[in-house]
């Protein structure tokens, strides 16, 4: 008799899935979790199995949402290409997932807004910008060692990189007629490079 198939990942990421739905229509503070049993099609102890609260959820999706650039910056560090290529890349990468993630940008600002007041989802969040922060000052302090940028503090650095992509993340949120962020791609980092590089 074959061993039974593992379905706890594929449990895990459908009540994701649901989640983000609820959320999006609901907002946290309405949703349910037995909102998110309807929509996941399972049952509530299946449900309590895999995530205890709604805030345990909440974390989950943040877990999602940064790994996916984490593994991407991640897997730039070793690539043979310049440094600044490696961030345009990103920053191309990031613009284009912004874009196609554009239903989950209330949620992200709602993580945010949480933040203020639930100690666990501020501490989350700050270890993620942390650890955002580190993956970047890796590739810009490759840049410095290789002489392609200038003296630079790749930890301040990388802070105004990100700063530049969250920033330009909730302009279009806010105000998405004044600002095309499909039509902005790499252009953003490339400035800020024209004052990096090493002339």
């Amino acid at each position: 008799m074959s061993p039974k198939p593992d379905v706890s990942e594929e449990r895990r990421q459908q009540i994701l899935d649901a989640a983000e739905t609820v959320f999006g229509k609901r907002g946290f503070a309405k949703a349910r979790m037995d909102d998110i049993v309807q929509e996941a099609g399972l049952s509530k102890g299946a449900l309590y199995w895999y995530y205890k609260s709604k805030d345990a959820i909440i974390l989950a999706l943040l877990d999602r949402v940064f790994g996916r650039e984490f593994d991407r910056a991640e897997s730039l560090i070793s690539e043979p290409i310049p440094a600044s290529q490696k961030l345009t890349s990103f920053m191309q990468a990031v613009m284009d997932d912004i874009s196609q993630m554009q239903h989950l940008l209330p949620i992200g600002y709602e993580f945010v807004a949480l933040a203020a007041r639930r100690k666990a989802v501020r501490q989350a969040i700050g270890s993620y910008y942390q650890r955002y922060q580190q993956l970047l000052s890796v590739i810009i302090r490759q840049g410095v060692e290789a002489e392609e940028f200038g003296p630079l503090d790749p930890d301040q650095a990388a802070m105004l990189a990100i700063a530049l992509v969250e920033g330009l993340a909730l302009m279009w949120f806010v105000a998405p007629d004044w600002i095309d962020l499909r039509s902005q791609g790499d252009r953003p980092m490339v400035a800020l490079l024209e004052g990096w590089i090493r002339r």
